[in-house]
């Protein structure tokens, strides 16, 4: 900063001689805050729309005998635990419905933030950065380590998870 409030850009060439006051970048920074506030917004409203069909869905489930994810191994996973020794017939198809609303809710997050990027394909730092931003998923935080570098930190901006509606 200089004696009249202005600062200096690190930059090369004849640029990095002139003077830009420090005021110039705040309306630019206004509007991303603005962009980024819309944003959050909307993906708030997809994410009560996805919780609103997804009970709507359960309300209207009649056939409990086709599953998406394999009963058998869910039965095999919470047969892993020595205290767990008998399992009724619709833990498993429970356990199924939650895993696949869970992975539905992580996917949804994640694709938020492909989005955010530009990109069309959803990456493992999407799926980590959903994590992040979401308390819910404090759990996984470990498991799924977000790599430094790859996108700017983002601050946990949709509060709650698939229970907050």
């Amino acid at each position: 900063m200089d004696q009249q409030n202005h600062s200096t850009p690190q930059a090369m060439g004849v640029a990095a001689s002139v003077a830009y006051p420090a005021a110039a970048a705040a309306p630019y920074q206004a509007a991303y805050q603005h962009l980024y506030h819309q944003q959050q917004q909307q993906q708030q409203q997809q994410l009560q729309i996805f919780w609103a069909d997804q009970y709507r869905e359960i309300e209207q489930t009649t056939d409990f005998k086709n599953h998406n994810l394999p009963l058998a191994r869910i039965k095999k996973i919470m047969k892993a635990d020595e205290d767990v020794r008998m399992i009724a017939a619709e833990a498993p198809v429970v356990f199924a419905r939650a895993c696949e609303m869970f992975i539905l809710e992580l996917t949804h997050r994640g694709w938020a933030h492909a989005e955010e990027n530009k990109r069309r394909t959803l990456q493992k730092n999407d799926i980590a950065a959903a994590i992040t931003r979401t308390d819910v998923f404090d759990f996984l935080v470990d498991i799924v380590p977000r790599e430094e570098g790859r996108d700017e930190a983002v601050p946990r901006a949709i509060p709650g998870g698939w229970w907050a509606g």
